[in-house]
């Protein structure tokens, strides 16, 4: 919708690539949801947001199919103030640097660089970046790639700010018949247990399928994983899937049984403590990036098999000896499943050259509004130290002060006040820190589950909350990912991993499960006042910023 003749935009655009976007404008959603493809959320205080455009942000867009002039006219459109030429110009040459390079597939020289503009390639030939990766010189366009260095020569080529365009095809795999168990018609008389795909989760496979490779972006609960059946079936190849945990793995296992042709024989478990090769194998990250004697042992189970599909689950999590694993599998068609692109460690680039560009990305806000996740209210809960441990929290290393301030005493009140709130309800109190968390489990008599309880136990606790048996389960952040519990709708947070982005978002997404009921969500998080707690709460509140929620801020005292 564009901005209304005679109002003033929403955004007012910088030429040092900052988008200041007005909260209470009554435009700020719309121009927030169509900047989102190729701006990043900085800041995100009460009252105007800072977004940044970037030159990956920008590449991203461009492999997703929008063009410059669609941004261009996009900062136009709901720009207060007239958008700095220069900014225009440079928006439209660093998108016309996508695609300049593009690896090809010939039937004489095999892997080759081809350039669209001639001078590129002198440059990139003239780097040290991509010393030994390229062979013969065919043309003035061409230079022959060694077939090994696929993978090297793009991240070479993104750090030297020249995206390739890969075009080169991949691997067919070896074939294995697979079909997704869909029924429209079953699904639409809701006949117990039919599913089809939601419209977004038909359009995200066919994005995938027509780029090749690449990440699907889609929020928590919003079936990333049938997205990846659906893929799998499309690709009918024996199929690699890497996963963040042994839960994680069984719970795959489960839903390619219940959505897919395939049968549990069919799938194989390669964790720490299954080592099943089967035509689809689950492998966890952990067990991958296990070294013995300065090697990874396990690494070999990516390149030993003719997969036709690999798919990374969670791919912002992805470690980084699988990154190094995956610039040898590019030959091999490749799907990243996540429900944010930040990755604290600022390695995105990489998932672009590696894993693939993003091809598809839900806002959050519009799956809720179309009803596919449930509504949510974020809500920070401010508490204050009590003069002893004021005291102790200004006498504190720099080192010590967060985790001081997160694991207060002072919260535990809160989370009963919390819980009154909400009696009946399924809860889920998550926190970083294990002795916090083992004092709240002992307080409110609930069930813990850290990383030291068994794979088995953990089943067990999350099918007892799913079935309303336990109404309230303390976690550790082994809960953070890829566990579903539909029925929950109340987290409350305690404490994390510092100022983490996307762990903020994983924890929002355990309750985003639509509600057969149609409530809300209750999201909570209980930071101390005055500290590098409440420093930390508004870092990692970016990406929920960025995709339109915010936090109402409370007083504990009136709750």
């Amino acid at each position: 919708m564009p901005a209304a003749p005679g109002l003033p935009g929403p955004l007012i655009v910088q030429s040092d690539k900052t988008v200041l976007l007005e909260v209470a404008h009554p435009q700020a959603d719309d121009a927030r949801r169509v900047i989102a493809p190729f701006a990043e959320l900085e800041r995100a205080p009460e009252h105007v947001h800072t977004y940044r455009v970037t030159p990956l942000a920008l590449w991203n867009a461009r492999a997703a199919g929008l063009d410059p002039e669609t941004v261009v006219h996009v900062l136009i459109t709901y720009s207060r103030f007239p958008v700095p030429h220069s900014l225009l110009t440079d928006i439209a040459e660093t998108m016309g640097r996508y695609g300049r390079l593009q690896l090809l597939s010939d039937p004489a020289h095999g892997l080759v660089l081809h350039a669209t503009d001639v001078t590129v390639l002198e440059e990139v030939i003239r780097s040290r970046r991509t010393t030994g990766m390229l062979g013969e010189r065919l043309s003035a366009e061409d230079v022959v790639v060694h077939p090994s260095e696929r993978g090297n020569l793009k991240q070479a080529l993104i750090k030297l700010g020249w995206p390739a365009q890969d075009l080169a095809g991949y691997v067919d795999g070896e074939n294995h018949p697979i079909t997704l168990a869909d029924d429209p018609a079953a699904a639409a008389a809701q006949v117990p247990g039919a599913f089809a795909l939601r419209p977004y989760q038909a359009q995200a496979v066919e994005a995938f399928w027509a780029g090749g490779s690449g990440v699907v972006v889609l929020p928590c609960g919003a079936g990333k994983t049938l997205v990846g059946a659906a893929c799998m079936a499309r690709s009918s190849t024996t199929s690699l899937v890497l996963v963040t945990n042994a839960v994680s793995a069984r719970q795959w296992k489960d839903e390619l049984v219940r959505f897919t042709s395939l049968t549990e024989e069919e799938i194989g478990e390669y964790s720490g403590a299954r080592k099943e090769v089967r035509p689809v194998t689950i492998a966890t990250y952990q067990v991958l990036t296990t070294r013995r004697k300065g090697v990874y042992p396990h690494l070999d189970l990516l390149d030993a098999h003719d997969w036709g599909l690999i798919v990374y689950d969670e791919v912002h999590l992805l470690p980084a000896p699988v990154f190094r694993m995956t610039a040898g599998l590019q030959a091999r068609r490749r799907l990243g499943l996540t429900a944010t692109l930040v990755r604290e460690d600022g390695r995105e680039d990489e998932v672009f050259s590696l894993i693939g560009p993003k091809r598809y990305d839900a806002p959050w806000k519009d799956l809720e509004n179309q009803g596919w996740i449930a509504p949510a209210v974020c809500t920070e809960v401010r508490v204050s130290l009590d003069p002893g441990e004021r005291m102790a929290y200004a006498t504190a290393t720099p080192e010590d002060r967060y985790r001081l301030a997160a694991t207060t005493d002072r919260k535990t009140a809160v989370i009963d006040r919390l819980l009154a709130r909400h009696p009946g309800e399924s809860t889920l109190v998550i926190g970083q820190y294990v002795d916090q968390l083992e004092e709240i489990a002992e307080h409110l008599g609930a069930p813990l589950i850290t990383g030291a309880t068994t794979v088995r136990e953990r089943q067990r606790l999350y099918a007892a909350l799913r079935a309303g048996q336990v109404p309230t389960l303390v976690v550790s952040k082994v809960a953070n990912f890829s566990i579903d519990l539909p029925g929950a709708c109340v987290a409350v947070q305690v404490s994390g991993s510092f100022g983490s982005r996307q762990e903020e978002a994983q924890r929002l997404g355990r309750i985003v499960r639509p509600k057969e009921d149609g409530r809300q969500a209750h999201f909570y998080t209980v930071v101390t006042r005055d500290t590098v707690d409440q420093d930390i709460a508004a870092h990692r509140q970016r990406f929920l910023a960025e995709q339109g929620y915010s936090y109402d801020v409370v007083d504990a005292a009136d709750l």
